[in-house]
């Protein structure tokens, strides 16, 4: 439990000096009480330390504390950071057909998209997404490919779009086609409030090599796992316009939700699973398979839907098979198809803000490879560390964790896939490729299935602000993994990867669109130090109540719509009432290295207190925990608050000790701090060293 200060608002009494400035120390407190037994009677040197430690303007403590230059707010988006009254967004319904061809490993396919103008404004023209143009030689992002980066593969594969017609009302419509962009001519704006339909016939062949799709063959077949594979209409919005960043590989989407109506013709031994449900169990489901997939849902533990020996069994008909799927409210469609699944599923409790109590479909697909035998880590019949495992025991977790830590799940179902990709997410169906680790497999599960709430639900922007949704679904897969595998939340590994980014040569601030950042910094910043920093507000800085209140706020506030990083920082800080300025500019928009050291610990002249000098050698502020240690061998934490280097980069507090004698201070006992000299943390350390000493250690 931590102990307040005896600190007399410090910060504050310059004010109530009046034009005595900077004479506050040399009041007398003992001139406030008559009653000269009081613990004010003696006068405390406490507070920033000299003048020479103030720092000035610039990149320093001090300036982390100033107004932050935040886009205006609007009657779309207010400075609460809800969305406001005039708030408005586009929406896309899809329907396709398509067409997997095994023999060529290529996909077909013709859609009719019926997109909804409910901007104030007329459209004169409209931008299309052809993402796998990606898979050109030729694309911006093979040209800027490097190896070992986000093209799994040598881009030398001629893939990308033949796009064979785009039409609206019959009447073949002008296209230009940039890269992985294509420009449509409309034959009259699309007028604020109305619809525009069109239609567009698209082919391309399975590339070799991976970036968040592909095919795997296996030991009883193909594995083909399909995401961003139709050409989509760009996100028209309020704060860009037309989103048309290209497609570099890393950047992953930001679309505008829609309904999706797929149908998709597969050879006859092949199952489909996509997102959505199912619309036609009875054509394209054997009568067992229903059965069974009926008694799943109803279940706690997994049931075989396919079991390992009847995978060769899935053919109903000679001809080609139609599965066809719907979804309601998705930002996108994603699917998986094979002839050498196996397949387990159970159900999950979600219980709905309204009361409403439902189960939700948890099930996963995969082949042998991924099952082999009782060791499996896909094996619904898994033994694991903290009892019966298996992917589709994870998933169920998930999906029950995050429903009731952040908001519940939206969707009747959610599958997870083994196949090529390691690791993607789409709503309602994952792709994970861990096979042998218990724990890779868990982790990737987990981390997968958060991502339906982090841009599935809440619907951020992934190309320009990657660490809004991995970096917030990191944080929750924080608390989800320590309820799974029954321990305390682990932050180590975001310690560590954060502290690899502020050692850094040329070191680069989260804040940056994913694909002009480093490839080797990309996960710990976007990932590995945004949670860290999340977890830092809600153990440290807030409060679990006081942040918890806040984030859901947020999720309530931006479920089902599309918040800018601006919306989370000031919902934030309306829904727990703080200021974050310095957090969001040290943390966020910052790249600098956090050092904070212990200079000394004494005794103070009343007897009853104690000093102890904190210094912050780095860029980063944070509210500083530290624990003392008595000569009587007991201790007490102490938290410095945050604000106190508004002024000062040397602190000396003033802590009540009831007259022990300090024997040791140690900063950041429960070692959450990614600290860059961790050697003068603990108070009896070796000298301070300079900042010219400190800046060699960064750049090691």
């Amino acid at each position: 439990m931590l102990v307040p200060l005896f600190v007399l608002a410090p910060l504050g009494s310059m004010f109530l000096a009046g034009c005595a400035a900077d004479n506050e120390r040399a009041m007398d407190p003992a001139a406030l009480n008559d009653d000269p037994t009081d613990d004010y009677s003696v006068a405390l040197r406490y507070g920033p330390v000299n003048e020479a430690d103030r720092r000035g303007a610039g990149a320093s403590s001090e300036s982390l504390f100033s107004a932050l230059m935040l886009p205006a707010p609007t009657n779309e988006r207010l400075g609460s950071g809800a969305p406001g009254p005039g708030y408005w967004q586009q929406r896309a319904d899809y329907k396709m057909d398509v067409l997997l061809d095994t023999e060529t490993d290529s996909l077909s396919g013709r859609m009719e998209v019926t997109y909804h103008n409910n901007s104030p404004h007329e459209l004169d023209y409209i931008w299309i997404q052809l993402e796998q143009n990606l898979f050109s030689p030729e694309s911006l992002g093979s040209r800027s490919h490097v190896p070992g980066g986000v093209l799994r593969g040598r881009p030398t594969f001629p893939g990308g779009y033949t796009i064979e017609g785009v039409r609206s009302g019959g009447e073949e419509l002008e296209r230009h086609i940039h890269d992985t962009l294509m420009r449509v001519e409309l034959p009259e704006p699309i007028e604020a409030g109305e619809t525009f339909v069109y239609e567009l016939d698209w082919s391309f062949p399975v590339p070799p090599y991976l970036r968040r799709m592909g095919m795997e063959e296996v030991e009883q077949g193909k594995i083909f796992e399909f995401a961003q594979w139709f050409p989509h209409i760009c996100k028209y919005d309020d704060v860009n316009g037309w989103n048309t960043l290209p497609y570099l590989g890393t950047g992953e989407f930001y679309t505008d939700f829609g309904d999706y109506e797929v149908n998709i013709t597969v050879p006859p031994s092949y199952t489909v699973i996509g997102t959505g449900e199912l619309q036609n169990p009875g054509q394209a489901l054997d009568e067992r398979t229903r059965e069974r997939l009926d008694r799943a849902l109803a279940s706690d533990e997994p049931i075989y839907i396919i079991r390992p020996d009847e995978v060769d069994e899935i053919e109903l008909q000679n001809g080609p098979r139609t599965y066809r799927w719907e979804a309601e409210d998705v930002r996108t469609f994603a699917f998986a198809a094979s002839d050498a699944f196996i397949w387990d599923a159970c159900g999950a409790d979600v219980t709905d803000r309204d009361g409403t109590e439902r189960r939700v479909l948890c099930q996963s697909i995969y082949p042998i490879e991924a099952h082999t035998d009782r060791d499996g880590v896909w094996n619904p019949e898994h033994e694991g560390e903290v009892g019966p495992a298996g992917s589709t025991r994870y998933v169920k977790h998930s999906i029950e964790f995050y429903s009731e830590f952040i908001y519940p799940y939206p969707y009747p179902v959610m599958t997870n896939v083994n196949g090529p990709e390691g690791g993607m997410e789409y709503p309602m169906i994952v792709f994970c490729g861990a096979r042998t680790s218990e724990r890779g497999l868990f982790g990737v599960t987990d981390h997968e299935v958060g991502h339906n709430w982090f841009p599935m639900l809440v619907n951020s922007d992934e190309r320009r602000y990657m660490w809004q949704d991995e970096g917030f679904n990191t944080f929750i897969n924080i608390y989800s993994g320590a309820a799974w595998w029954q321990r305390e939340p682990d932050v180590s590994r975001h310690v560590r990867q954060t502290l690899e980014t502020m050692l850094a040569e040329n070191p680069q601030p989260i804040n940056l669109a994913p694909d002009y950042q480093w490839r080797r910094w990309r996960g710990a910043l976007n990932y590995r130090k945004t949670a860290l920093g999340l977890y830092l507000l809600r153990e440290l800085v807030l409060g679990q109540e006081r942040f918890d209140r806040a984030f859901r706020g947020y999720v309530d506030r931006w479920a089902f719509k599309s918040p800018q990083p601006a919306d989370f920082l000031r919902s934030m800080q309306d829904g727990a009432g703080v200021d974050l300025t310095w957090w969001w500019r040290g943390w966020i928009d910052g790249s600098g290295a956090l050092d904070f050291a212990v200079a000394s610990a004494e005794s103070a002249e009343d007897g009853r207190s104690a000093y102890v000098e904190i210094v912050n050698k780095g860029d980063v502020v944070f509210p500083v925990p530290y624990r003392v240690t008595f000569e009587d061998g007991t201790t007490r934490d102490y938290e410095m608050p945050v604000e106190a280097w508004a002024s000062t980069n040397r602190w000396r507090a003033v802590i009540d000790v009831e007259g022990k004698k300090v024997r040791g201070v140690q900063i950041d006992p429960k070692g959450v701090f990614p600290d860059i000299d961790p050697r003068d943390n603990t108070w009896g350390s070796p000298k301070l060293e300079d900042d010219g000493e400190r800046v060699s250690r960064r750049r090691r």
